[in-house]
């Protein structure tokens, strides 16, 4: 697919509105920060956004946003897969950083904060297959603390998709029986394989700017056969800006390009990926 068919102008699209589910905002942008980001993205159209944590640090970013913006702004906090050390060296270890996180989730809900999500977590080979037993085991133990919320998950992968999948698929499967979503793979970078066995399980599959890039037409053609209520859209903020943004800093305005791609790639309108993209991020979120 050609990349030099979307367009090279600023993407703002008047009366449509965009979902970003993926944002970190980092303890570096301060309220400043936060507010300049969600200013441009209102402006851009991207009226709701899923902050994302995955540390200490981006988890209290996370909710410092949705406190600061109520209506267009939901918090999702966890531990990633690089926290297991970071938590060991803590005071208690993991299982204290996890009751913290238990605790976080229930005074949030208290203070009416309508968490979106648990995460991100997940597994990472790429860099770190030598902790694949621990963060195997942190991915599970979240899992099972969404569980206890009846919340979804928002799930990385890099390297490690059959233990992805068999560490979701109990998990999944209870979440069918109560009738809700497990959860999300969030910048998803897999082949058809790993997202139809992620589709059975009844997530969702989410694309980010990754999309866009030159060399990802076999991304883009495994973006064209998802199916219209299990797709989203996401920005994974500051990191991996959409073309024509590639080596700036990405943030949450930047979505609709992502948008347009998807439009180009599934033949259809950027409205009608606006807003089946907005419809499913509303559905999973509870937002």
């Amino acid at each position: 697919m050609p990349i030099n068919s979307f367009p090279s102008h600023s993407f703002c699209y008047d009366m449509r509105m965009f979902f970003d589910t993926h944002v970190h905002f980092h303890e570096t942008d301060g309220d400043r920060g936060i507010d300049d980001l969600v200013t441009r993205a209102a402006a851009a159209g991207v009226n709701r956004l899923v902050a994302v944590g995955g540390d200490c640090p981006m988890n209290r970013m996370a909710v410092e946003a949705a406190r600061r913006y109520p209506e267009s702004v939901w918090p999702a906090i966890g531990f990633d897969r690089d926290q297991p050390a970071a938590l060991a060296m803590e005071s208690g270890g993991v299982a204290t950083g996890l009751e913290r996180l238990s605790d976080n989730v229930r005074a949030l809900r208290k203070q009416g904060v309508t968490v979106a999500a648990l995460g991100e977590m997940g597994l990472d080979y790429h860099y770190s297959a030598d902790t694949a037993d621990v963060q195997k085991a942190l991915f599970e133990a979240q899992l099972s603390l969404a569980e206890d919320f009846g919340l979804p998950v928002v799930v990385h992968s890099r390297l490690a998709d059959d233990d992805t999948l068999r560490l979701l698929e109990p998990f999944a499967d209870r979440c069918r029986d109560a009738g809700r979503s497990p959860g999300v793979l969030h910048c998803f970078t897999g082949d058809q394989g790993f997202a139809d066995r992620l589709l059975a399980l009844g997530l969702l599959i989410s694309f980010s700017g990754i999309v866009t890039f030159r060399n990802a037409d076999p991304l883009r053609e495994v973006a064209r056969h998802v199916p219209d209520d299990r797709i989203l859209i996401e920005t994974d903020t500051p990191f991996l800006a959409p073309v024509p943004y590639r080596g700036k800093r990405n943030e949450p305005a930047f979505v609709t390009g992502v948008a347009a791609c998807l439009a180009e790639v599934r033949e259809t309108t950027v409205e009608e990926i606006a807003r089946i993209t907005t419809d499913n991020a509303r559905a999973l979120f509870g937002v």
